[in-house]
């Protein structure tokens, strides 16, 4: 045997023993925990063959408390890059198997190469985590490799797509890396996020609760919106994420990817009007009128679970990428609140950072009023989506449906914030507020002295409804650019789509502003 082969026999055995992880004992027990191990995450995750691997070898250099003396294959996490159907991407994977995916200084290393490549070559992202946090034994070694992937996180936004996996705990100062990437997936049962677990909650303040109850992907996908996409296994997740991918540009410079669906962008769609209910008070699933504008079966939505009161996603309009943003008729009758206010404010930042266009269907009857949401900062978080629509700079194009009043009529992407085309349906109330609530105030006295109050108020609502409370005023003001037929939603967007492609905005020059957070 030539020297040559045995060094390729030995760099095979060496490999091989990588590929073995924590031994056959862990990934049995990880198998039986519902999860699957970094490898085969990365496997599913990346077409066939396309993984190359980086930084397999690196060792860890601590000396304390035993650690000599420990082997860690690969330091606990697996890192590289590879392709989702044919498009570049960098991925790193915690494995669970290998002192419990625990952070020490190499493993972060790793994890910033990965992330300094993504970033010099312009492709996203994906971080699987799946930890028990940081390495005790390696100290502040540990606590600076965090920092270190914090830093990063920071400066790829909106340069490069991130996307954080949640595949089993990760808790304490990991969490704060998938916090500042752009979506955070989750599993059911398997995966959990928090700050401090629940043995130290009952220590300080004496709750008792279950890891799941505190920080499972159901909570966080419905209550405090950590989670964007929360799934019931590994392998729907996985499927999903390849899907997001595709309708993503790899940065900030590069349009999102066309598909090739054939759905004719001067489809009608006379259904919408069996969607709308004849009564203007009366709840409607707007979802439903997206998939009629869409390509057919293109929309993915975002934040599902959480202030249900609004929908956001992506989907395909003419094979082409769009945000859509909708007030929901079903929850709280589509009125904005705190969360709702949050939830399309940081999605209208990530539309614009990666180029994508902004399609809003707006049916809103106001700010969702109340003492909690008072105390809670309806200001402050309103003001995000204001401070949004008006920062975003590709196009934007609205759909008044129904009901547009007051303040939440300027805060859905209405002209005075810099829409580029406001459409508005012959159905629409365009108005400081409803009928019914302006006519008691302007004509109160009026009401109060008839023979016939009750009379008196509904002929002063249909008087008001019939001069004010309609799209024409609006129209006439220039803040609709057109009242279109329902039926020719889908082609009148396209059309506004295809003739603002080239759209240029020049910013001012600034360091940056400062978003009401």
């Amino acid at each position: 045997m030539t020297n040559m082969q045995m060094s390729i026999q030995e760099m095979y055995k060496r490999k091989n023993k990588l590929l073995e992880g924590g031994g056959r004992t862990k990934i049995e027990k990880q198998h039986n925990s519902g999860k699957m191990t970094a490898r085969e995450r990365i496997d599913m995750l990346l077409d066939a063959n396309s993984f190359v691997e980086i930084g397999a070898y690196m060792k860890h250099r601590s000396t304390d408390f035993g650690l000599d003396e420990v082997e860690i294959p690969g330091d606990g996490v697996v890192t590289g890059y590879g392709t989702i159907d044919s498009s570049l991407v960098y991925v790193y994977a915690q494995d669970f198997t290998v002192m419990g995916g625990s952070l020490g200084e190499v493993h972060a290393q790793k994890i910033c190469k990965v992330m300094d490549m993504a970033l010099k070559t312009g492709a996203p992202i994906i971080g699987i985590n799946d930890s028990g946090g940081a390495r005790v034994q390696e100290g502040i070694d540990a606590l600076g490799g965090f920092g270190e992937i914090f830093y990063r996180n920071t400066k790829a936004s909106g340069i490069i797509p991130q996307i954080s996996v949640i595949m089993g705990p990760c808790a304490g100062g990991a969490v704060y890396s998938p916090a500042i990437t752009d979506f955070v997936f989750m599993v059911d049962n398997t995966s959990q996020m928090f700050i401090t677990g629940p043995e130290v909650i009952k220590t300080v303040t004496g709750e008792e609760i279950t890891k799941e109850e505190l920080g499972g992907a159901n909570v966080h996908a419905s209550k405090s919106g950590v989670a964007h996409f929360h799934y019931a296994d590994e392998s729907e997740c996985i499927k999903e994420i390849r899907k997001l991918i595709n309708y993503l540009p790899s940065n900030y410079l590069e349009e999102p990817i066309e598909t090739n669906v054939i759905d004719d962008p001067n489809r009608k769609s006379s259904r919408i009007m069996d969607i709308i209910p004849e009564t203007p008070t009366k709840a409607y699933d707007m979802k439903l009128i997206i998939n009629e504008i869409i390509d057919k079966d293109s929309f993915i939505e975002v934040h599902k679970n959480y202030a249900q009161n609004i929908v956001v996603g992506f989907a395909k309009m003419n094979n082409e990428t769009v945000g859509i943003i909708a007030n929901q008729p079903q929850f709280l009758a589509g009125a904005l609140d705190v969360d709702a206010s949050d939830k399309a404010a940081r999605f209208i930042r990530f539309l614009d950072s990666f180029n994508i266009p902004i399609v809003t269907l707006t049916d809103v009857p106001g700010y969702f009023p109340g003492v909690k949401q008072e105390h809670n900062g309806i200001i402050r978080h309103g003001a995000k989506l204001l401070y949004a629509y008006c920062e975003a700079t590709v196009p934007k194009i609205n759909v008044i449906l129904r009901k547009a009043y007051g303040g939440a009529y300027i805060a859905m992407s209405s002209k005075h914030l810099g829409a580029d085309i406001v459409f508005a349906w012959p159905t629409a109330e365009i108005a400081v507020m409803g009928a019914q609530g302006a006519a008691n105030i302007i004509f109160r006295k009026d009401i109060k002295k008839a023979e016939d109050p009750d009379g008196m108020r509904q002929q002063k609502v249909n008087e008001y409804r019939e001069n004010f409370a309609n799209p024409y005023v609006a129209a006439s003001r220039g803040y609709v650019d057109a009242v279109i037929e329902p039926m020719m939603t889908r082609p009148y967007i396209i059309s506004a789509l295809q003739s603002f492609r080239s759209k240029r905005v020049e910013k001012i020059n600034k360091k940056h502003g400062n978003i009401p957070l």
